[in-house]
């Protein structure tokens, strides 16, 4: 059989027709290994392909799912177990399709981006304009795979110990498309030096000034995800300055009232994202975060799988505008009974531009990179020497006066390291880092009151769970097909 590079197109399915035996016909939405590299406009199509691949694995699953394990939501009676395994911990198995589909995810996208590395060069380019295309998509694509492998290490290894690092097990690293390949887990470290290689790749590569709400990969998203991956591997002097140097640019002024703030979650349109991915109805959709809303309008009603817990609502003022753009009350009908006034998560509530029916379909732009999550790297890594406190401190009340909270004043050590905790929460509320915050802290998890016991599903593995730090399940098991058929991984302690 052929090699067949599999893409999915923003613009255009790339397909081929063949009049040979049916083990060399081509699906629809792929193209044949030898006719896919000739031409700059086939690196566009493929490069496209990247995107919508990309478009896949953030959002839905990628993103909510470290959410719902962690401590800041609860299932409510209606969840019908959606997510159920990993929320309790205890049923949380290797062969969960939660750990199955985004591992094969990742490595979906880091397979195409391989193929693509490695095959796009074989294009001639005989003006200067062409050459500068090709090494831009290679740039992207370079960036891609240093995404997709921190998200990686993220899920499947410990927090990153500098003593430890060189041995600890990390995930396969896989630089070549082969299909036949068996490979074994790589280290930590040597998964990070790849992804700080393939970031500095791409800073050869991707020159694209940054722009507000880009929806393609520029220089600013290059230091968004170095400042993001510094920081979970504790190089702090690193991520602070990397993440100063977006937010000094001033290209992506931080948003001070509730109607940007909602504009931003509701119309994806924002002055402070840095990377968002192109989407458009009705073929051109992503994932959806679509468990926090669940609005019924046969009932007029909303029957959410997920409610926040009373103390991530405790946590905003009154004064804070986030607190009107990420959450919002609403009317719930959980197994038969009306619940007024229940806070819900509100970030995901479906562009209207989006729908593809008269009500919403949860749909919105994923994005990546945003200023505010640079402030809090800024802030966070800056705290952890009494050097730099000072500094953290004005970088945090940047973030929170903007979003209408008063200056903290005097506040060093742990208490500042407390106000920063706090601050994660209030603006990455249920972007999927809360599971990866807790590992970094080396904190345990422990959910508290309920907004309302009634709606939701009790016992020990739902609101009264608490899991110490280090608890063996904050680093998800290697699947078990992978196990079974790649006689060289090694599983992870625990599973």
């Amino acid at each position: 059989m052929k090699n067949i590079f599999r893409i999915w197109s923003l613009a255009t399915i790339v397909s081929a027709s063949v009049t040979s035996c049916n083990l060399d016909r081509f699906p629809y939405d792929s193209i044949e290994q030898s006719q896919s590299f000739q031409s700059v406009k086939d690196a566009t199509s493929l490069n496209n392909g990247l995107y919508s691949i990309l478009k896949g694995r953030v959002y839905g699953i990628y993103m909510y799912s470290t959410d719902v394990q962690a401590d800041i939501l609860n299932a409510t009676l209606d969840f019908g177990n959606r997510n159920g395994s990993l929320h309790k911990w205890t049923t949380f198995l290797a062969d969960d399709y939660t750990i199955r589909d985004s591992w094969t995810g990742y490595y979906y996208g880091i397979t195409n981006v391989n193929n693509f590395l490695d095959n796009v060069d074989k294009i001639v380019t005989t003006v200067p304009a062409d050459a500068a295309t090709i090494s831009l998509y290679k740039g992207e694509a370079y960036l891609m795979r240093a995404f997709y492998y921190h998200q990686l290490i993220l899920r499947w290894a410990k927090d990153y110990e500098p003593s430890t690092a060189a041995t600890d097990l990390g995930v396969p690293l896989i630089l070549k498309f082969d299909i036949t390949l068996r490979p074994k887990r790589s280290t930590v470290a040597e998964v990070y030096a790849q992804i700080l290689a393939d970031i500095a790749q791409a800073k050869t590569l991707l020159t694209t000034a940054g722009t507000k709400s880009a929806i393609k990969l520029t220089k600013d998203c290059i230091s968004a995800l170095e400042a993001r991956v510094q920081l979970n591997m504790h190089n702090f002097s690193g991520a602070a300055t990397t993440a100063n140097s977006l937010i000094s640019s001033g290209t992506y002024p931080l948003i001070n009232n509730v109607a940007a703030l909602k504009a931003m979650w509701v119309n994806d349109n924002s002055t402070e994202v840095i990377f968002q991915l192109f989407a458009s109805q009705p073929s051109e959709l992503a994932n959806a975060n679509s468990i926090y809303l669940g609005f019924n309008p046969t009932l007029n009603k909303y029957v959410p799988d997920f409610v926040p817990q009373k103390w991530v609502i405790d946590l905003y003022d009154d004064t804070d505008i986030r607190k009107q753009a990420y959450l919002e009350k609403k009317v719930l009908y959980i197994q038969g009974t009306t619940y007024n006034d229940i806070y819900c998560i509100n970030k995901y509530p479906g562009n209207p531009t989006l729908f593809t029916a008269a009500t919403t379909n949860y749909q919105q732009k994923p994005k990546i990179f945003r200023i505010a999550e640079m402030y809090l790297i800024s802030a966070e890594a800056s705290a952890q020497s009494t050097a730099t406190e000072a500094a953290a401190l004005t970088t945090l009340n940047l973030l929170r006066t903007a979003r209408g909270l008063t200056a903290l004043s005097g506040v060093t050590g742990t208490a500042l390291m407390s106000a920063i905790k706090d601050e994660w929460v209030r603006e990455m509320l249920c972007e999927g880092t809360r599971l990866d915050d807790l590992k970094r802290w080396k904190m345990g998890v422990t959910r508290k009151t309920p907004q309302n016991l009634n709606l939701i599903t009790p016992g020990a593995d739902f609101e009264q769970k608490s899991v110490p730090a280090g608890d063996d399940k904050f680093v998800w098991g290697i699947p078990a097909n992978d196990i079974t058929t790649n006689p060289n991984i090694v599983q992870n302690k625990g599973w």
